[in-house]
């Protein structure tokens, strides 16, 4: 099984699906469509059975696509939307997207409020337990500093799962030791982390061999049942965006990383995402 944990899509249609910011000073707006259509397409062409769809920030805290996304396509795609971590009823919010409208999880951006510790406010400790008690997958776009939170969040919640997108970013032009508070997340046994974006860490060509003796840390310090793969967007909007082919992302952990054995390969691409969202 190949199950992709990352790919964001989007509808240009408002009201019914509308388009604005969700983070503090974000300006970036699409100018056009990334369906779930296109997607589909994508991974059959790919052999990808599965795939996460994950609410882009240009698409309002109304996660409605990705959800109707989710109820057309139930046997192909996942959902998981974005909350407000600044909205007082986030709580209820998170209620509703996840009993009523299919979701299995959200994203947060923590690296969006480096003045605060946005999750870890007085205000978030409601919602905290309400995703715990609905059994949610969260997942981060972080970077190294925001690692005390998740920290925080991981031994609260020692039964929800929390995944780091994007290998918590690594900065090749900093101190290795940096890095080092992602890895350290290691001793919670919820905390899982993508392979995803390795192309957009590196400073070189495929196989972005710079970038390697990161994903080695992740392998030793996570061991690959706790690694999973991720992309990025739909058909032409992967190398629009200066992202990697859906093939070329696959060749990547096949043929671009000497030091994953087959097995190693498999679990990262789909072993370790069957068994977190529990797929048949």
């Amino acid at each position: 099984m190949i199950v992709d944990t990352h790919v964001h899509i989007w509808e240009i249609d408002p009201p019914r699906y509308p388009i604005g910011p969700t983070a503090p000073g974000w300006t970036s707006e699409p100018d056009e469509p990334a369906t779930a259509d296109q997607l589909l397409v994508d991974m059959n062409a790919n052999g990808v059975d599965w795939s996460v769809v994950v609410q882009t920030s240009w698409s309002t805290w109304d996660n409605g696509y990705i959800a109707d996304s989710v109820a057309r396509f139930p046997d192909r795609l996942i959902g998981h939307g974005m909350i407000d971590p600044q909205d007082q009823h986030n709580a209820d919010l998170a209620g509703y997207w996840m009993q009523d409208r299919g979701l299995q999880g959200f994203r947060f951006h923590p690296m969006y409020y480096s003045q605060q510790q946005i999750l870890l406010t007085k205000q978030n400790r409601p919602l905290w337990q309400q995703l715990a008690a609905l059994g949610a997958i969260v997942q981060f776009h972080l970077r190294s500093g925001d690692a005390t939170q998740i920290a925080e969040i991981a031994s609260r919640h020692r039964q929800m799962r929390l995944l780091l997108d994007h290998m918590g970013y690594p900065d090749l032009e900093a101190k290795l030791m940096d890095f080092e508070l992602i890895l350290e997340l290691a001793r919670f046994d919820n905390v899982y982390v993508k392979i995803s974006d390795v192309k957009g860490r590196s400073l070189q060509e495929f196989p972005f061999t710079d970038v390697h003796p990161y994903i080695q840390l992740l392998v030793d310090r996570f061991g690959t049942e706790r690694l999973l793969w991720g992309t990025g967007y739909p058909g032409h909007h992967r190398t629009k965006h200066n992202w990697l082919t859906l093939a070329d992302e696959l060749r990547l952990i096949r043929q671009g990383l000497p030091f994953l054995n087959q097995r190693q390969q498999d679990q990262i691409l789909g072993g370790t995402a069957k068994q977190l969202w529990e797929l048949a």
